[in-house]
């Protein structure tokens, strides 16, 4: 190799933006660590196939997540376990105070069952 051509190097830290402990998001991007490590961790996805579904972002970007993750195991864990229970909570507030229009919702929904059981009675005569 030679000695007059510079390596550059990109820091793991510059792929993400840090917003709070909380919240790391891939750079110039919208899409949180915690998606990409859910798709590779819990679903089994290849780096390949996590790019292809977030075209938003680069193979290099879900690559760094990964390396970002198996660098800080211990640290990503604990995010990804908080972000795991951050969604059950929000989940179960929803579910017990849910928006209004999740009750008509379910109205509009009963109401096309009712009437598509009636023809579907009169079907069967």
């Amino acid at each position: 190799m030679n000695t007059n051509q510079a390596i550059y190097t990109k820091d793991i830290a510059d792929y993400f933006n840090f917003f709070s402990p909380g919240d790391i998001r891939i750079k110039n991007s919208r899409i949180g660590i915690e998606t990409i490590l859910y798709e590779y961790i819990d679903c089994g996805r290849s780096p390949e196939e996590i790019a292809q579904i977030y075209q938003s972002i680069s193979l290099e970007q879900v690559y760094a997540t990964i390396l970002y993750y198996l660098q800080n195991q211990e640290t990503v864990s604990d995010y990804m376990k908080n972000w795991l229970e951050h969604g059950h909570i929000m989940r179960e507030k929803q579910r017990l105070n849910p928006p209004p229009i999740s009750g008509k919702l379910r109205q509009l929904r009963a109401a096309r069952q009712a009437k598509k059981g009636i023809n579907d009675a009169e079907i069967s005569y």
